[in-house]
């Protein structure tokens, strides 16, 4: 990896997905404790994808066409964290409704140019991106245990003052970002609707929507979930940190894995994989055995999807449409998929249960699969 910002490019993951540990698992606690009802809290929680739908395409329009991604990187996050003070001003559903829509349309604008500027720092060897993105794992497990034992003693409202100081920490870590040459391509000249309408493209980002609404009602209900049953906060963080450590271990098995399987196989069985845990979580909540598996199969439903995702996005969006495509599909995939769970899983939890919610998230993951395996075809 000579040359390349490992350590300054890994550090940003750290703290970004510090901030989803943070978020993740504990953020709806934390709306709960505001006594909001479970439709109110999928609305909040939906919020973190539904600016993810509008605001990566403006921010990755910009980027290509001006060159500044680090740039726009640190506005975004510097204004995500003047956005996120808000929430110690007061705790009215509309209140939240408005500090968060802020705080996600600047935060979504961050990942994806970082994820675009990371491919460019790797070149031809982007099968060494899990070796990067694995430090985004190790920051959201640090946070989440961090907190899940800090919150069997201490009150949920903390959970606003360590999100501060890791906001904080990843603004100031963004400063050490470099830029990266964008290489030219014979493609540069065509609109971005020229690659978006291929079928392989439209079938790609149709499963990852699919894939993202199937983790809606885990995003969003799965810490409720597990403390309605009695699980302990702090067992809560360890059951998070049990997916994310087999997470790590995909990231760095992945050149291997690529080695013998093609990134379609990959992303296939990821699918597959969804359908059982989803399952598995919904209908075995009792069973710790049952909720620990399920746990070490977010290896395959996150990890090795996300990492067959972003460089199959790489694939297909070359030059300057880097930016842009890794906007489109985190705007797609996680906007659109993301805001479609937590509202489908907001209505559900209530009216139908825990189980049924769960298994309609396995059926999401089923459609996914069907779709994928039907038009998606990559060139070798």
């Amino acid at each position: 990896m000579r040359n390349l910002p490992y350590w300054r490019l890994s550090g940003f993951y750290f703290f970004y997905f510090a901030f989803v540990g943070a978020m993740a698992p504990f953020w709806g606690l934390y709306l709960q404790s505001l006594e909001f009802n479970a439709f109110q809290i999928g609305i909040l929680m939906s919020l973190l994808q539904v600016m993810r739908i509008f605001a990566p395409n403006l921010w990755g329009w910009v980027s290509d066409r001006s060159g500044k991604r680090v740039a726009i990187v640190q506005i975004a996050v510097g204004l995500s964290l003047l956005s996120f003070i808000g929430v110690f001003f007061g705790t009215s559903f509309y209140w939240m409704f408005v500090v968060m829509s802020l705080m996600s349309f600047f935060w979504s604008a961050s990942l994806p140019l970082v994820e675009a500027t990371t491919f460019s720092h790797l070149g031809e060897k982007a099968s060494r991106y899990g070796r990067i993105r694995l430090w985004g794992s190790v920051g959201f497990i640090v946070a989440v245990i961090g907190l899940g034992y800090l919150f069997d003693y201490v009150a949920i409202r903390w959970l606003l003052w360590a999100v501060l100081a890791i906001v904080t920490a990843l603004l100031l870590f963004s400063r050490h970002i470099p830029e990266a040459e964008v290489l030219a391509h014979h493609t540069d000249h065509l609109p971005i609707w020229h690659i978006i309408r291929r079928p392989e493209v439209l079938a790609f980002i149709g499963g990852g929507i699919l894939m993202a609404a199937a983790h809606g009602a885990y995003y969003t209900f799965y810490s409720i979930y597990l403390v309605d049953h009695g699980y302990a906060k702090s067992s809560v963080g360890l059951l998070w940190s049990i997916g994310v450590v087999c997470e790590i271990g995909i990231f760095l098995w992945m050149p291997r894995l690529l080695r013998r399987f093609s990134l379609r196989q990959v992303l296939l069985t990821t699918f597959v994989l969804a359908v059982l845990r989803f399952m598995m979580i919904g209908w075995g909540v009792g069973f710790v055995a049952v909720i620990m598996g399920a746990q070490l199969l977010h290896a395959a439903t996150f990890g090795a999807y996300h990492s067959a995702a972003v460089q199959i996005v790489h694939r297909f969006f070359k030059g300057r449409h880097q930016s842009q495509g890794q906007a489109l599909y985190n705007s797609l995939s996680f906007g659109v998929g993301g805001t479609l769970g937590g509202l489908y899983s907001g209505f559900t939890w209530d009216a139908l249960g825990p189980e049924i919610t769960f298994t309609i998230a396995a059926v999401c993951a089923l459609v996914g699969f069907g779709l994928v395996a039907w038009k998606m075809r990559l060139e070798k």
